[in-house]
């Protein structure tokens, strides 16, 4: 064997202290049986969109309640208060069902066309997106069912790789 003809080649053949503390190959934990019907139960389609319906109603309503309505000038102080919990129930209720709804529909679409196509990527969110934004679109007609599909198709396209990026 050749002696080493340099200081480099010396510093190359002995590891560091840092390697040799680290180890190259980590143990594999396997799920429990707990672990893995959690993973069954919330990989059905049903289950998925009625939580997402449920967290949906949930958003809606606080942001229902968030939205302040316009004060009337000729009430007095308990008429404003009551007025504006009266506005605010009734949009927060409408926003809830809206939410509901639209996290009913994505989740249940882009499940159904995750499991049939058995892929996980950014088509799956395109087709949901677009199925909810013309679902919630139609009633203004099929130019708006239109619209509504690329722009929630767009919407939901950037929150996912926004979220992608960050995970």
């Amino acid at each position: 064997m050749a002696a080493p003809n340099s200081e480099n080649e010396l510093k190359t053949e002995v590891p560091s202290s840092h390697e040799a503390e680290q180890p190259q190959i980590q143990a594999i934990r396997m799920p429990s049986m707990e672990e893995i019907r959690a993973q069954e139960v919330w990989n059905n389609c049903a289950v998925r969109s009625v939580a997402s319906g449920g967290l949906g109603f949930m958003m809606g309503m606080f942001l229902g309640a968030l939205d302040n309505p316009v004060m009337q000038d000729q009430m007095s102080g308990k008429q404003q208060l009551l007025y504006n919990l009266k506005q605010m129930g009734s949009r927060s209720w409408s926003s809830a069902k809206t939410f509901a709804v639209m996290g009913v529909v994505f989740s249940a679409v882009e499940c159904v066309v995750e499991k049939a196509r058995a892929k996980h990527d950014t088509t799956n969110t395109v087709v949901a997106g677009c199925v909810t934004g013309g679902t919630m679109s139609a009633k203004a007609g099929p130019k708006a069912a239109c619209v509504g599909c690329v722009g929630f198709a767009a919407f939901s396209v950037a929150i996912e790789k926004f979220f992608d990026r960050h995970t």
